[in-house]
């Protein structure tokens, strides 16, 4: 008697490739009160404006190791040797507005630590200081931005970020669990759901 394969349901958006369902199934809408890790997504969400996903996903590693783990002290203080060295660094992507947008986004995101004691305390606020539990039956039903992410991302332009328009904002919003956006059907809503109750700024 054949026993029948058991498959886990996931999001679509996901795919076939290993890299990609690693993070879906581990990483995307965990959420997060790190400095550090909301620091490299928003830099991440940024980087691949214009590009697939998968092309900064495969990147990642690259980018932890040409930007200093994301040590954002030490990007803010990256000088012209250091955006030539980065332009020549083939483990990221080589755009000289998005390496600068880097820099100056790291300038700013200490000036919110030094605000609100965290960058995590100013960006969760943004939902009340918990996940927002959606409940998507299909990807079609999705928003690529809402009013939240319009209206944060005006207001991180207004701090003197770049690269962070309101589909990047949603982006880095559903990556870092602000928004549980798997659909209900995907074994991780549940799963994201309990980390998501239990979750505390």
């Amino acid at each position: 008697m054949i026993k029948k394969v058991s498959t886990k349901k996931r999001c679509e958006w996901c795919g076939k490739e290993e890299i990609y369902i690693n993070y879906h199934d581990t990483v995307w809408a965990v959420p997060v009160k790190d400095d550090r890790t909301l620091f490299e997504f928003l830099t991440l969400e940024g980087a691949q404006a214009g590009l697939s996903w998968i092309t900064i996903l495969k990147r990642r590693e690259g980018y932890l190791d040409a930007f200093d783990n994301f040590d954002v002290e030490k990007v803010a203080a990256y000088g012209k040797r250091k955006i030539n060295s980065l332009l020549k660094n083939t483990g990221i992507i080589r755009n000289q507005l998005k390496i600068n947008s880097t820099i100056s986004n790291a300038q700013a995101f200490i000036k919110i630590q030094e605000e609100f004691g965290s960058f995590a305390k100013y960006q969760w606020q943004i939902v009340g200081n918990k996940p927002v539990q959606n409940k998507w039956k299909s990807l079609k039903e999705i928003p690529g931005e809402t009013d939240i992410s319009k209206a944060w991302s005006k207001d991180l332009k207004k701090r003197g970020f770049r690269f962070v328009g309101p589909t990047i904002v949603y982006a880095h919003m559903q990556a870092v669990g602000m928004v549980n956006d798997h659909i209900i059907k995907c074994f991780r809503y549940k799963e994201t759901k309990k980390l998501a109750d239990k979750f505390k700024v």
